[in-house]
């Protein structure tokens, strides 16, 4: 079973002959390997124990890896990391005397072009496993000085992912060229393994660039779980297996064979395809699902099974408009998958190297001389292994309706890393991400998943100081707006969660992206164009999400962003005991605010504009300017005259450029300001429209949407907690609480939040004027509820108010 480790096991591993940080095991690889072509390995180490024995194993691999002892899968990784955190997993195993084989199989897309997914960092195609010094067996197990054999692995061939950009390449298997018993270490072929060099953890001094530096994992193994799901809604005879224009019709379905087929998906009974036959299936699974396809078939010599998988059917065939997604009729499915291609043989177990996502399968099956049965048809879902602990209730149900549709989008991007959406990047974008931190922080104690996104983004900072936007990645990608974010999520996590080790390790990096900002102020005292890619928004007015003047001039919208971060930053570095460098950043927030409430007031219009000419004007920029301002109340703010027009313009505005499902995040926490949850209840109907439009998880932006799982649609689950009913840290580690409940036109409101030292309840009601309910505090945590004008001070424990 996997087990946790803390500490590389062979950071006090120093005989002579070894360098500091080495590892007693090799890198290895098969010797037939062709250099940079995708490739498929299997590994096995064959060896006998003389009496009961107790193993605990590390293993990693480049790039991904499954390992089987005696036939049984053990476990898949490594879990995703980069070169400079490579991560291994560790196993710990009971075996009994007698025979025993341990098997692995390696696979790799290269580092290059369309086929590796672009999350999946890489040096070169290897395996290595070390076991533990405390319990090694007598016939040692370590890969490069053990009797490690290898072969590579036939059957595979590799198709461009198309319109799921990003996301790596499909499998297409040939059952008449795959190995079907290499897990047992059985068949032909297996060689002594070539050696590339040493294991080297992250205590070492010096190895030969690129190389990997090993740490142990971090998060627990994913969730695996076997589902028999899904309806099959059309199924159609074909007369080519050419469906890209194909449209669903009512009048080409076969009800007979689609009852049929739900049977089979139900998992009670089998399905046999006659000979020379071709049919479409159309499958819905109900919801949406990432998970490996698991079919199991017999028969069938010269079959071919073709698996593809979508996230909603199209009007046509520009792939823009999707309509109502519970409908299929009068749409094409266009989509990207797997295809298998059966050989005959009993009990033929199909699955693919990686996950696919969505909510819809195209099935399209056709048979030659022999009937194929199909045995057993269903799929093994993956995610994080969340647990749920955070509820919440309210009198307008809409609010209930829509909240298992944004836990199941956060559900559906979080794996290995946070992931932006499941079925095209898959890729870990810091704005996304730290909405997505938010709402982890509402619904569970576990904090582990937000720990290694704040570590991963602040190793991926170049030369410049500022953060990639996205990481691991293999192509660098810098959007500076996101760098700045990345400094709100350490403060974040310092308030939300209580780990002063933790943040004052990441302050070189806070300080990194803020001093690369520091740089770019212009003589007028405003921060002028940044490097890389200023996107803020997809907000259809600005051209590829990018404020007006932010990409060569002067940005209001970033200007106001970065005097709200600098006083995020400030009071990170006050908990850093740097008062110092807290009151720099002060300083520095101070100036930028003063020349910006001066080069940016509209006195006309009675707003802030977006850029220096004042054409453009924005919800984004009225709404960082109100939050910078209430970040450091001391500080220089808007004039009242001024801070109340632009309070007007923000709700009654109707010209300006409109903040989207990403960044309304940012307008709802204004609209706490304002005290108008009138307002963001006004603009949540987006998300109350969804179960009408047959959504399942939120999508990426207004219609036409591309992608139709995106998690940082979810972050109203951090307001229902957090704004509605107020709760919010009142000092670092949480260690007070403070609690503003803002219930706008809801009658009452009831939730349960994590905290590190336990669970915060609250239960409210509104009667006229006067606030009602219970408060449940824990222990060692006191804290202050505000209602209008009245204070009441709270200790640990329940409380009436």
């Amino acid at each position: 079973m996997r087990i946790t480790i803390t500490k590389d096991p062979f950071a006090d591993y120093t005989p002579a002959e070894f360098k500091p940080g080495q590892w007693p095991a090799e890198w290895v690889t098969d010797g037939r390997s062709v250099q940079g072509q995708p490739q498929v390995m299997a590994f096995r180490r064959r060896f006998s124990l003389a009496e009961k024995t107790t193993l605990r194993l590390h293993v990693t691999a480049d790039e991904r890896y499954e390992l089987f002892l005696d036939g049984e899968r053990l476990g898949r990784g490594p879990e995703r990391g980069s070169p400079l955190n490579w991560f291994f997993e560790t196993y710990e195993v009971n075996l009994s005397p007698g025979e025993h084989v341990l098997v692995a199989r390696v696979w790799w897309l290269g580092g290059d072009g369309w086929l590796s997914p672009f999350a999946q960092m890489t040096i070169r195609p290897g395996f290595l496993l070390a076991e533990d010094l405390g319990r090694a067996c007598e016939e040692r197990l370590n890969t490069g000085q053990a009797g490690w054999e290898s072969k590579p692995l036939g059957g595979y061939s590799w198709v461009d992912p198309a319109m799921a950009w990003g996301a790596g390449a499909k499998v297409h298997l040939r059952g008449a060229e795959l190995d079907w018993d290499w897990q047992t270490g059985e068949g032909e072929g297996w060689k002594p393994v070539t050696i590339l060099g040493p294991g080297m953890g992250q205590s070492a001094e010096d190895s030969t660039p690129p190389w990997w530096r090993l740490r142990p994992a971090v998060l627990p193994p994913m969730l695996e779980e076997y589902r028999s799901v899904g309806q099959a809604r059309h199924v159609q005879a074909l007369d080519s297996e050419d469906t890209e224009k194909l449209v669903v019709r009512a009048e080409d379905h076969l009800p007979a064979e689609a009852e049929a087929w739900n049977a089979l998906l139900r998992g009670d009974q089998a399905l046999t395809i006659p000979p020379r036959t071709r049919r479409r299936v159309i499958v819905d699974l109900g919801d949406y699902y990432c998970g490996y396809p698991e079919i199991v078939t017999s028969d069938g010599v010269g079959a071919r099974l073709r698996v593809w998988w979508a996230e909603s059917l199209f009007q046509d065939t520009q792939r823009r408009e999707k309509g109502n997604r519970d409908e299929i009729e009068g749409k094409v499915f266009l989509g990207n998958g797997d295809t298998f291609e059966p050989n005959g043989g009993e009990g033929r177990l199909w699955s693919t190297l990686w996950w696919e996502a969505g909510r819809y399968l195209e099935v399209v099956v056709s048979t030659e001389e022999e009937p194929l049965t199909l045995e057993r048809w269903g799929l093994r879902e993956t995610r994080y292994p969340h647990q749920w602990e955070g509820d919440f209730e309210a009198s307008d149900p809409r609010l209930g309706e829509v909240a298992p549709i944004m836990r199941r989008t956060l559900e559906m991007c979080t794996h290995e890393t946070y992931m932006d959406c499941p079925y095209y990047e898959q890729m870990m974008y810091i704005g996304d991400t730290r909405l997505q931190v938010l709402v982890t922080y509402m619904l569970t104690h576990d904090e582990r998943l937000p720990r290694k996104a704040l570590l991963m983004f602040d190793e991926s900072r170049d030369a410049s100081g500022l953060t990639q936007s996205r990481y691991p990645a293999r192509w660098s990608q810098v959007i500076t707006p996101f760098s700045l974010w990345w400094v709100a999520m350490v403060h974040d996590y310092a308030y939300w969660r209580d780990d002063p080790e933790f943040v004052a390790a990441r302050m070189l990096g806070v300080r990194s992206v803020l001093d690369a900002y520091r740089q770019r102020i212009n003589e007028a005292e405003l921060l002028g164009p940044m490097p890389g890619w200023s996107f803020v928004d997809w907000v259809p007015q600005w051209e590829r999400g990018i404020p007006p003047d932010a990409h060569t001039g002067v940005s209001g919208v970033i200007n106001w962003q970065f005097v709200l971060v600098l006083r995020l930053g400030a009071e990170l570095e006050e908990l850093a005991g740097e008062p110092l460098l807290a009151r720099r950043n002060r300083e520095t927030a101070d100036r930028v605010a003063s020349a910006a409430r001066e080069a940016f007031w509209d006195e006309g219009r009675g707003l802030l504009a977006d850029d220096l000419s004042h054409q453009h004007f924005s919800e984004h920029a009225q709404c960082l300017a109100l939050l910078a301002e209430a970040a450091d109340p001391a500080g220089v703010g808007l004039e009242p005259a001024r801070r109340e027009r632009i309070v007007q313009g923000l709700l009654e505005g109707s010209d300006l450029a409109r903040t989207t499902i990403y960044f309304s995040h940012y307008l709802f926490e204004a609209y706490r300001l304002l005290g108008r949850m009138d307002r963001l209840l006004e603009r949540m109907r987006t998300w109350f429209d969804l179960p009408g439009q047959g959504f399942r998880t939120t999508l990426e932006h207004g219609e036409p949407s591309r992608s139709d799982c995106h998690a940082w649609g979810a972050h109203p689950l951090f307001h229902y907690r957090a704004t509605i009913l107020g709760v919010r840290p009142a000092a670092p580690g949480f260690r007070r609480v403070h609690l503003a409940p803002q219930l706008g036109p809801l009658e009452w409101a009831r939730a349960r939040v994590p905290h590190p030292r336990g669970e915060i309840g609250a239960n409210l009601r509104v009667e006229g004027q006067r606030l009602t309910g219970e408060i449940v505090l824990p222990e060692g945590v006191s804290g202050e509820l505000i209602w209008g004008a009245e204070k009441q001070e709270l200790s640990p424990g329940r409380q009436k108010v």
